[in-house]
């Protein structure tokens, strides 16, 4: 089968190749299906893990992709329910491939009204904004949320929640593309910042979302108000300076790690809930393809996440 695989590990991604003729996946056992991979979506994660960069390191070599949408092809004892259903799949790598073998709690069905590519790029970003805003962050109706990375898959997500929510959402981002999608997404306010010395003015937020993390964690922190809430999502701009710990001190902030997929392995009751609410809202939660590629262009998806030049998600056309 094709499959996009990671050979070695590098910060430009010339481990990357696209092979022709991979060894298939194993065919399913008890509780296991194959899926046949019709579109899969890039994350940050994946990106980072093809040079060693994520807490999560497969070994060499691998194949990427945590998030795809395709049919259930074949499905061992137990798992039979699904067969020839179209599903989502999730995990920690293998979907940049034609086919993944997968337990069946690892798939489930497509919401309705989301094409094979919105479902593909949905879980990820739609999860991790409610383990964060609701869970994590306890959001309240009327609350007033910041986002930074407004435009990309991440923020979008957290945009669209907290709207759906009945926050006040003020989207930050460098570009007015971005911005625009963050405004179309519902966000009250928009903020168009230098990504290299941001700066940002209010200092009544209660709810910090910050997937960037880099010279712009400090002015987002600065924004809290007291009592407030700071996400720590990611960090697509690399690492954040020290935070002042007075300043959590003074004004009582909580700074709060965000992790949905641990979350849910190591609470699974509260990992079902979690997905079984951001599914209930897909229609709010669509979320906006900004980059389709073939599988054969994988490494051109990977380069333009890496250059911060996709807004909203990117997508691979993995198969029919």
């Amino acid at each position: 089968m094709r499959a996009l695989v990671c050979h070695t590990l590098s910060d430009d991604r010339s481990g990357l190749r696209l092979e022709a003729d991979w060894p298939e996946p194993a065919a399913p056992g008890p509780g296991e299906v194959m899926v046949g991979i019709r579109h899969a979506a890039l994350n940050f994660p994946d990106l980072l893990m093809l040079s060693g960069g994520y807490q999560f390191k497969p070994d060499l070599p691998f194949i990427p992709g945590t998030e795809a949408c395709g049919t259930v092809i074949a499905a061992g004892p137990g798992a039979e329910i699904w067969l020839g259903q179209q599903v989502m799949v999730g995990g920690r790598g293998g979907c940049f491939a034609e086919r993944v073998t997968v337990a069946a709690s690892a798939v489930r069905a497509v919401p309705a009204g989301l094409s094979s590519a919105e479902a593909a790029a949905f879980t990820v970003g739609a999860l991790t904004a409610w383990v964060g805003l609701m869970t994590r962050g306890r959001l309240h109706a009327g609350e007033r949320v910041l986002v930074t990375g407004a435009g990309g898959g991440m923020g979008l997500a957290a945009v669209q929640l907290a709207v759906h929510e009945g926050a006040e959402v003020v989207a930050v981002a460098s570009t007015p593309e971005r911005l625009a999608l963050a405004k179309a997404a519902g966000a009250h306010e928009t903020l168009l910042i230098d990504r290299s010395t941001p700066d940002i003015a209010r200092r009544d937020v209660d709810i910090v979302f910050d997937p960037v993390g880099g010279p712009l964690a400090l002015p987002a922190l600065r924004t809290l108000r007291r009592n407030g809430r700071f996400l720590i999502i990611g960090f697509t701009a690399g690492r954040s300076p020290p935070f002042p710990l007075n300043r959590a001190l003074i004004k009582e902030i909580e700074v709060l790690g965000v992790r949905a997929g641990e979350f849910a392995r190591q609470n699974p009751a509260a990992g079902r809930r979690h997905i079984a609410a951001i599914d209930a809202r897909a229609a709010a939660l669509r979320p906006v393809i900004g980059l389709t590629v073939p599988l054969s262009e994988g490494a051109v998806a990977f380069a333009a996440m890496a250059d911060a030049r996709i807004a909203g998600k990117a997508v691979l056309a993995v198969g029919a």
